[in-house]
Order: structure tokens, then sequence, then C-alpha cells
């Protein structure tokens, strides 16, 4: 079969699973619902499995043709079409892969869910969109499915509409993300202006020739640099970068599968992989790669510590998912989009693990999240313990994990980076390195080890398909094979990912025709090259990393401080509590009520000025009614004079006669 073809059905099966479970959810069972949508996405990520397999061993040439023309002014065209490479066929892996193993997964967690068939359908129109912004080959396509993405997590997060922490969350997604987007569609405009072209490759071979300055605000900006900026606080909506993040841990109250769909392969890897196919224009600008580095830096940092601070389990996990989105903007930063797209490819899948295995703890604690009454779960619940450890060793960059390559290839790249800011990245992602470890471990420790705390509690946080009642067990229970099932399975590539992967992604020889590096003023990815030795060489360098032991020393803090001696923890809170940090901590910096407080009142604020002073006083009242007024008096004065008598039209006459005689003598 034609490639072409090949490409159609692994974007389009998605969309008809989500088309026939969506339009018809009243008249297929639950069962036909999960059983097409599973198998249409299990084929799309065989068949994504195939093209990548083609493209590594050179069978596959670059893909890049439109399939349908939209739009053909003459001088600008815009249509549907395809840009597969090896950028896009490992996206597309990822994408689908992980995609399968949610909607297997949510057989067994959305279970007796009124909203069963509507699920499943959104979570396979989530995928259809993915696939549309990744596979795309031209602006146009990649803001369809940029904009499809944000829509369909708007009613994921919002699926159990019923509850008010849910719509709150969706809501919020929703208008943070506006705030990225239109940065997004400027960013694009330029591109467009500068250019005259709406497809990659064509944009891309103008830009050398569209690269300049233009005047304003009294100042010459670079044309490149505005364009890189304003496409990067799109990035920063849709990747969780500081302070557009602020969306990401309310997007908790979703289910837990959506989560995992979120956080892993879909939404939040958006940004980073846009950034990574914009490679030629942000090479135009080290100005923008070293903003995108240091917002990078201090997301990775100040989010991870925020980590440390949540008792629901799915709280815990996405604030991680923040802080590793970090570490691989920081690695865009560094001009090292292998490496970032490295990361992001083993993190896709052990946070998918570690958010299915949240999941599946949840469902054995009767839908309870508040990590502060669980504990020694290991041994009631085997599977999910073991995995999410293996979960846990991937993130925290063990040795021998997938996480350790990815996560220390872009600590390792920032010692050669000569973009400015490189050397508070590499101090801040250190740091990371070793709150990751705190924070990860914590979780795993109050969950899986120690005394039992069960116990029921009215105010505890729950995920109970949408209902506001969460029973405590007696005694938690493994959950059924169709949730660990999924488990299993990511644990693998969570584990032997990295090792394999490591020697293209370092070498940059996997995705040397997917980006574009001036090494002449990015050195870091070819000194990477040419130093690197082997998966097993980069594994006994871990003895002499500063992160390795960084990890291991938060492993033991969090032993320590929360299992083996937990006043040490409480010892930490009050100190915290006297100096005011906690409060900060706990308040996430105080960023949503700065939001609240002062961007969405005083929005509101201003709406309100605009239409009472403005709009109803101004316009209405003094501009259109004061018209209407001015013309009814005018009339008035009119009408009196008009009384229909000779001799008083005979007396204006005259009055105009004497009136155009002195203006002749007097001033002509």
């Amino acid at each position: 079969m034609d490639l072409k073809y090949i490409y159609l059905l692994i974007v389009l099966l998605p969309l008809f699973g989500s088309i026939i479970s969506g339009l018809f959810c009243r008249v297929i069972n639950e069962k036909v619902a999960h059983t097409v949508t599973i198998v249409f996405v299990a084929i799309a990520a065989l068949l994504s499995g195939y093209v990548l397999i083609e493209h590594m061993s050179g069978r596959a040439p670059i893909f890049d043709e439109n399939i349908y023309t939209w739009m053909d002014t003459g001088s600008l065209s815009v249509g549907v079409g395809f840009l597969v490479d090896n950028l896009t066929a490992m996206m597309m892996v990822v994408i689908t892969s992980v995609s399968t193993m949610v909607h297997l997964y949510s057989v067994g967690y959305m279970k007796g869910d009124p909203g069963y068939n509507r699920f499943f359908s959104y979570i396979s129109l989530f995928t259809f969109s993915m696939l549309m912004l990744v596979m795309s080959n031209n602006f146009m396509q990649l803001f369809f499915g940029w904009e499809a993405v944000g829509l369909v997590s708007y009613l994921l997060i919002g699926f159990w509409f019923k509850k008010p922490s849910a719509t709150y969350a969706n809501m919020k997604a929703f208008l943070v993300n506006r705030v990225g987007d239109f940065g997004f569609l400027i960013g694009i405009a330029c591109v467009a202006y500068m250019t005259s072209s709406l497809t990659y490759t064509e944009a891309f071979d103008r830009l050398p020739e569209a690269a300049g300055t233009f005047h304003f605000l009294g100042t010459d900006w670079n044309i490149m640099t505005f364009a890189a900026v304003f496409l990067f606080i799109g990035a920063m909506g849709k990747s969780a970068q500081v302070p557009l993040h602020v969306w990401l841990p309310d997007s908790m109250e979703g289910p837990t599968p959506i989560s995992a769909l979120i956080h892993a392969a879909t939404m939040v890897t958006a940004g980073i992989f846009m950034v990574a196919r914009m490679s030629p224009i942000y090479e135009l600008s080290t100005t923008a790669l070293s903003m995108v580095m240091i917002l990078g830096a201090i997301t990775a940092l100040f989010m991870g510590v925020l980590g440390l601070f949540q008792n629901d389990i799915k709280r815990v996990i996405a604030y991680s998912t923040i802080s590793q989105l970090g570490y691989m903007t920081v690695a865009l930063g560094a001009s090292a989009y292998s490496l970032a797209a490295f990361h992001l490819t083993t993190h896709a899948f052990f946070k998918a693990l570690l958010f299915l295995g949240a999941g599946s703890v949840i469902i054995g604690m009767s839908h309870v999240q508040d990590m502060r009454f669980m504990g020694g779960l290991r041994k009631k619940m085997p599977i999910t313990w073991i995995t999410t450890l293996i979960g846990s060793l991937a993130l925290v960059g063990m040795p021998f994990f997938s996480g350790y390559y990815s996560k220390e290839g872009i600590i390792w790249s920032l010692e050669h980076s000569s973009t400015f800011g490189s050397g508070f990245a590499h101090l801040a992602l250190e740091i990371g390195v070793f709150m990751t470890a705190l924070y990860t471990f914590r979780m795993y420790f109050l969950v899986f080890h120690g005394k039992a705390r069960y116990t029921v509690d009215e105010s505890l946080g729950h995920d109970h398909h949408g209902e506001d009642e969460s029973i405590l067990p007696e005694t938690p229970k493994e959950s059924p094979w169709v949730v660990t099932l999924p488990l299993i399975l990511l644990a693998i590539p969570s584990v032997i990912l990295g090792w394999y992967m490591a020697p293209m992604m370092f070498e940059n020889t996997f995705l040397a025709d997917s980006v574009f590096i001036n090494n002449a003023v990015n050195p870091a990815t070819e000194i990477m090259k040419q130093g690197f030795e082997g998966s097993w060489a980069m594994t006994k360098e871990a003895l002499t990393a500063p992160a390795f032991y960084l990890t291991l020393l938060g492993i033991a803090v969090a032993w320590y401080s929360f299992l083996i001696q937990p006043k040490v923890a409480t010892k930490g809170k009050e100190v915290l509590e006297k100096t005011g940090l906690y409060r900060v901590f706990e308040n996430k910096y105080y960023l949503d009520d700065f939001n609240q407080k002062v961007i969405a009142n005083g929005s509101v604020g201003l709406g309100r000025f605009f239409w009472q002073k403005i709009d109803d006083k101004l316009i209405d009242r003094g501009i259109v009614f004061g018209a209407a007024h001015v013309a009814s008096f005018v009339g008035g004065v009119i009408r009196r004079i008009q009384t229909g008598y000779i001799y008083h039209a005979a007396f204006l006459m005259v009055v105009g006669l004497l009136a155009l005689m002195t203006w002749v003598v007097f001033f002509n």
C-alpha cells in the first residue's frame, strides 16, 4: 500500500471511531463503543509503528504533499497536507501507542459511568486532533490541530460537568490557552507576512531572505525574534510554562485516563513539538532561544518545588509534568532539539504509567485521592506497586531507566551551551533533580509503604465519576486486568526505551533532517555528538555525575522524612510556616490569586467601565440619543418657522437676501 494512504488511515481511524461512538452513543452499547475505538486506535498505532520502522531504515523518504487544497488565492495557497519525517513518525508512535493504552485502561476505569460512550468518543477525537497537529505541513493545519486539541481538552477536563470544580477547571484551561493562542496566531501571521507562505518548506526556505529589523516604539526589533517569541507564547500555553501553567494542575478534575493522555502524549507535548518543528526560525534569534531556556528553567525548578506540597496523588504527578516540560523547554533553548524530543518520548511513557498507576490506586481506594489516607498498599496492590516504582525510578532519572538518558542529556547539553542563561538553567535543573526525587518518592512512600491510614473523612478529594461521595475500603484490592495490563505494557518502554534511543538522539542522526541547528552559534549538539560513546558508557558515567548523587539524596531524604521519621517532615513544615514560606508554596506563589484578583477581576472591571461609561453613557446616551435629540430640536425650530403664511415666507426671503448682501459686501 502507498504510504500516502497509510498516513490517511492513521489520521482518520481515530476520527471514525469518535464519530461512531459519539453520534450513535444512544444506539450502540458500551461494549461496541469501546471495542470500535480501541480497535481503530490500535490499528493506527500499529501502522504508525510500521511508518517509523520504514523511516528509520531509510526505505521511506520524507513525505511532504498536499492531500486537499482548501483555498488558493494565487499568491497564497492553503490546504490539508502531511509532512512525515522522523520527528513526525516518532510523535505518531508516541501519540497512538499511549492513546491505545489509555483507551484500554478506560474500559475498567470508566465502567458504569453514564457518559461512557461519550468519553470514548472524546478521547478518540483528541487523538485525531493531535495527529492532525503533528502531521501538518502548513501553519493553517497546525493551527487547526492546535485549536482542536484545546477544544477537546475543554470537553474532557469538564467531562463531569455537574461538578462545579470541573466546569471551573475546563473554563480556566480554555481561557488561559486562549492567551497563548493569541500570541501563537500573531507569530504565524508574522511568518506569513515575512515569507508570503503558510507552507513549512516554502516559509523556511525564504526565512534567510526575510530576516531583518523593523522600527517600533523608537526601537529596532529583529523580526525573527518577534515571530519566535510570539510562537513561543503559544507553546507556553499548551506546554504549561510559567506563567501560563496555571490551568494544568486544575485539569486533574477530569477523569484520570484523560489526565494521562493530556500530560503524556497529547496536549502538553504540542508546544515542545512546535518549537522543534520551527527550529529554522529559532536558530535565527539567540534572544528568543535565551528566553525559551530561562523560562523553561524557572518552570522546571519552581513548579517542581510545588509538587512537594501536594496531598492529592494526581496533583503531585501534575506538577511533575510541568517541571519535566521545563526540562524539555530548556533543551529547546540550548538548540538540543533532539534531546527535547528524546525526553518528550521517554516522559510520555513513564508519565502515562504514573498517571494510570495513580488511577489504579484511586480505584483500589474507592476513589480517594488524598495520600495522607493511604499507606501500605504494596501488599494489597502488587502490580500497581511495582509498575509505579518503575515509573518513579524513570521519572527521577535513575540509571538503567529511560528517564536517566534523556534527562542527563539535557543537563549535559547545558555544560556546552553558549546561549545566554545556560549557567542559570544548569543550576536550576540540578536542583530540580533533587526536588524531583524528593517529591516523587514522598508520594511513593506515602502510598505504598508505612502503616495503612484508611479512615473516613468527608472532606477528602476524590475522583468518583463525578459523584460527591467516596467510600473508603476496609481492604484495598488490586485493580482488574484491564487496568493493570496497560501498566505492565507501559512499564516496558519506561525501562528500555532510553537505552535504545540514546545513540541516535545524542548523535542527532535520527532527527538530522527534521530540525535545523546553527552549530557555529549553538555548538552543544555537535560537541555531545563527538563526546557520546554509547549507552553503556553513559550509564557508567552516572557514578561521576552530580545529578546521580542528587537523585540518591532526594530519595534518601524522602525515605527518612516521610517513612522512617515523619516527625522530621512535620518539623520542617512548622519551620516553613513560621517563616511564611509554607503559605507561599501552599498558595502556589499566589499566581492563581494574582490571575483572579488582578487579571480576571481587572478584565471584568475594565469591561464594566467600557460598557457603562463608554458604550452606555458616551455612545448610546451621548452620541446616538444625543444626535436624535439634536435632530428633534432642530426639527422643532424649523417646524415653528414653517407656518404656511405667505408673508412669513416673504419676510424670511428678505432676511436671507440681506444676509447674502452683507456677506458679499463685507467678506468677499
